[in-house]
């Protein structure tokens, strides 16, 4: 057996259960784990939540993703990752992602609906927001999250 590339042993931090605080009111928390898969070359997130409750947002009714799968792997040859989506919507995208110094980032390039996730990984805390753009210059906080173990 090949041995795993160090690189990813920077996201075993990410790896269990956490309890996902969307910063949208009207929305409970949900779940979101994180495993290893193929014998650790690839980490696996899979994120759930209860059916949303009538005083969630309408926006949020309409256009729920959960549940949602995200696929990390490596480039080791840059030593970044990327990140294949999926959600219940049938949305299927691919973002580029850096892991460091507990700074996870995320973003993805798309004309007319660029995207990214900036976040601080702490022991038993995530504390990240997903900010959007319509040009890839001026952006604004989507929505915040808080992981927790």
């Amino acid at each position: 057996m090949v041995q795993r590339n160090p690189v990813l042993a920077r996201l075993d931090v990410l790896v269990g259960r956490w309890t996902v605080q969307p910063e949208v009111d009207g929305l409970g928390a949900g779940w979101t784990e994180f495993t290893w898969v193929e014998d650790g070359k690839y980490l696996r997130q899979f994120t759930d939540a209860e059916p949303l409750p009538d005083t969630a947002p309408q926006a949020w009714r309409e256009n729920n993703p959960l549940p949602s799968t995200q696929l990390i792997g490596l480039d080791d040859t840059a030593e970044a990752f990327s990140v294949l989506y999926a959600d219940a919507r049938g949305v299927h995208r691919i973002y580029q992602m850096t892991f460091a110094d507990r700074a996870w980032r995320m973003w993805r390039d798309a004309p007319g609906f660029h995207q990214r996730w900036i976040a601080t990984v702490g022991d038993d805390e995530i504390q990240g927001r997903w900010e959007k753009s319509t040009d890839g210059v001026d952006w604004t906080v989507d929505f915040g999250l808080t992981y927790r173990r």
